[in-house]
């Protein structure tokens, strides 16, 4: 199916999703994969995604693991219909909710999921990172604080649910002083480019009633050799399957 003028229709998980979103504006990439590969969840399970855009993680999840019951919210109405329309054309049922995060429906309030997930805005409008592009701004430029997609996850999250986020490293120290006493069980895993090379963002899992010590681990990286020196992508094995395969992230244990 050709996507209409505007918009473009992309391959992931190497061509086993095929997703539409704007030619312009906020544009998936590998950042909503590697999030839903980090995801411990199981056949059966429930799934909540805070802010979803065109609905790529949500959709990488449930090739990975069947069986889920997924849900989204997207505050953005252009990009909540693109994500039921990914959903029905790859033939995976996800519920998609158009709401803001800070007022979510009384029929959401009522929930209690296994698992929730995020890709937060990563820019702070405060220091210029604004994008020119509507869309592209609202999903990337910090309107909702970090420590609110925190709550309302904990709000949301069913006794000993996982808690599953992406972000800037640079923004780490935020994240974990919005985590309150409901979520325990708290791992950090940083993703650098190459070795030697500082992490620009982390994974982080939590726990709601999770006991277990904090734990920040090694970095893992996503590419191979010191630089790029070679056309096409050189990612290493572990991250290549996630991308191109729909594998689960290799998290350390």
């Amino acid at each position: 199916m050709r996507p209409e003028e505007g918009f473009t229709r992309d391959a992931f998980l190497g061509g086993k999703l095929s997703i539409c979103q704007p030619e312009q504006g906020y544009r998936a990439g590998i950042d909503p994969v590697l999030l839903a590969a980090a995801v411990p969840a199981a056949p059966g399970q429930s799934v909540l995604e805070l802010g979803c855009g065109v609905g790529v993680a949500s959709l990488c999840l449930g090739v990975r693991v069947p069986g889920l019951t997924l849900t989204g919210v997207e505050l953005q109405p252009v990009y909540a219909e693109l994500a039921r329309g990914n959903a029905r054309a790859n033939g995976i049922a996800l519920d998609i909710v158009t709401a803001d995060l800070a007022a979510l429906p009384a029929s959401l309030r009522a929930r209690g999921f296994d698992h929730v997930i995020a890709n937060p805005p990563y820019h702070l409008r405060a220091r210029g990172s604004a994008a020119p592009d509507p869309g592209r701004e609202t999903a990337l430029g910090e309107a909702t604080p970090l420590a609110l997609w925190v709550e309302t996850a904990a709000r949301r999250l069913a006794p000993r649910g996982w808690l599953t986020l992406i972000q800037r490293a640079e923004r780490l120290p935020e994240l974990l002083g919005a985590l309150d006493t409901r979520l325990g069980s708290v791992e950090i895993l940083p993703l650098a480019a190459r070795p030697g090379r500082p992490a620009k963002l982390v994974l982080l899992r939590a726990r709601k009633g999770g006991k277990s010590a904090f734990r920040l681990h090694s970095p893992l990286i996503l590419h191979e050799g010191s630089r790029h020196e070679r056309d096409g992508d050189s990612y290493v094995p572990a991250i290549s399957d996630v991308l191109r395969r729909g594998a689960a992230l290799p998290w350390p244990v």
